[in-house]
């Protein structure tokens, strides 16, 4: 089984191939293209720019399987400011690859999608519950559009031609290889970042740390792509895939201190953007049709992240 994993250089990405590296019977091809690639068993190389055309048509020859993990992100400092980022390059280069795999002999697609299209909410929310009637929150506008768009025409694709798709809506995956500087990471690795290099005794939090999220450990999430991989029999599938719960920002800071064994305070800066939303998913199907459930609690999660970050990054105080 030939294997084709887009954006291996980030953080998903990376952790699928190093997982997926280590199976006998897989042959593994990486994508790269703007960060650097690096040295790993079993895993072939192919520079390439996913909003090209010609370089998409240079990728696909005998993959059996196309995992989708390449995209432009970043944190809530350019959702809020840079909106537009996340629109343009992902809607090109997932039109672009999508129509490729259907003119291919490419088998099964898994694609990444998320939930910034989904109404906060005080309880798990599932597949389902998604109304297309209530407008979404004005930071995500442009992203939970894009996302929508991109799981219909994953559907699509689906629907008229013989390649399986599975879209993976996920909740704020962390661990290993995560984005920990804090103009481009997510919360849980500015959370990470802050409290080891604060030197004067404090961490700041940008807003009131109200807000929720529903944090799945990396390692949860590939166990969820081998059991899809093995698993879906259906053309299209949409499926959830987080924790099952969620947590304010303000405790998971006060975790991430506890558990770093540091001694901090906790302030707070009003003037920084946050986007006050909280979701927390409802994976029920992905229990009843695969048999998966998060084995990483909260806490060891944070353990380990902690412990990947402070062996793997120079500046760790």
């Amino acid at each position: 089984m030939k294997v084709l994993v887009c954006g291996a250089t980030g953080f998903i990405g990376r952790n699928i191939v190093e997982h997926l590296s280590k199976c006998s019977d897989i042959e593994l091809v990486g994508i790269f293209n703007r960060r650097n690639a690096y040295e790993l068993p079993n895993l072939k190389w192919i520079k390439a720019d996913l909003t090209v055309t010609t370089d998409i048509n240079n990728i696909l020859d005998d993959i059996d399987i196309v995992i989708q993990a390449a995209a432009t992100t970043s944190g809530s400092k350019d959702i809020v400011s840079r909106p537009y980022i996340h629109v343009t390059d992902n809607v090109v280069m997932n039109s672009l690859l999508f129509r490729a795999i259907f003119e291919s002999n490419v088998k099964h697609v898994i694609f990444f999608s998320c939930t910034v299209m989904l109404q906060s909410s005080n309880t798990p929310l599932t597949e389902e519950d998604y109304d297309a009637n209530i407008e979404l929150n004005k930071n995500y506008f442009g992203s939970g559009h894009t996302k929508l768009y991109l799981e219909k025409m994953c559907d699509f694709y689906s629907r008229i031609g013989n390649v399986k798709y599975t879209v993976i809506r996920h909740t704020n995956v962390y661990g290993p290889y995560d984005k920990f500087d804090l103009e481009y990471s997510h919360v849980f690795g500015a959370t990470i970042t802050k409290v080891l290099s604060a030197n004067d005794g404090k961490v700041l939090i940008w807003g009131c740390g109200s807000e929720k999220r529903d944090l799945l450990y990396v390692e949860d999430l590939v166990d969820f792509i081998e059991r899809v991989i093995g698993q879906q029999n259906s053309p299209y599938a949409l499926y959830n895939c987080g924790y099952g719960s969620s947590i304010s920002i303000k405790d998971l800071v006060n975790k991430v201190i506890s558990i770093s064994g540091r001694k901090l305070t906790i302030e707070h800066d009003l003037s920084q953007p946050t986007i006050k939303t909280s979701i927390s998913l409802d994976c029920s199907k992905a229990k009843q049709d695969l048999g998966w459930t998060p084995k990483t609690s909260l806490d060891s999660g944070i353990l380990k992240t902690l412990s990947w970050r402070r062996k793997n990054i120079s500046d760790n105080y």
